[in-house]
């Protein structure tokens, strides 16, 4: 469902894309609301929907993910018994961490993190390629990253 959203919960919104750990009264000061109303439309926006979550981004380098891939997977079947099984199976590796369901030649694109070359190896013919339902994969390393970007520009 869209949600209708005015001048104010769009900035509001792009700010806290750019900076979740902005505070209330550095919110209210940017949008040029007092802090209560300013909360009052980010407990809204939070209520609605349209504001998830809030996470951190993490180094992955730093914490010593070395590889990231994205993987598509063509299924045996594209039936719902077998979508089903795909994403419960998917759903457990805590590698995966993202699994879009797409059109054309593959039914899912993965996006998959691992130490190293090795570690990824092991990964994906011990746990993804042990699907039942999967019929075939065809992976694509990431050399370097230009954008990476969480925000999504406002309509």
């Amino acid at each position: 469902m869209k949600i209708k959203l005015d001048s104010i919960d769009r900035k509001i919104l792009e700010l806290l894309q750019k900076n979740s750990n902005i505070t209330n009264a550095q919110l209210a000061q940017e949008i040029g609301l007092s802090p209560a109303p300013t909360l009052e439309r980010v407990k809204k926006l939070e209520t609605q929907g349209v504001i998830k979550s809030y996470h951190a981004v993490v180094d992955m380098a730093s914490v010593g993910l070395g590889v990231c891939t994205f993987v598509t997977v063509s299924l045996k079947g594209h039936n719902k018994d077998n979508i089903e099984k795909f994403i419960k199976a998917i759903g457990r590796i805590p590698e995966v961490i993202e699994c879009h369901h797409v059109t054309g030649q593959a039914d899912f694109i993965l996006k998959i993190v691992a130490p190293d070359i090795p570690a990824y190896q092991t990964l994906m013919l011990e746990q993804v390629s042990n699907i039942e339902v999967v019929d075939n994969m065809q992976s694509t390393v990431i050399l370097s990253t230009f954008k990476d970007s969480r925000v999504i520009p406002l309509p």
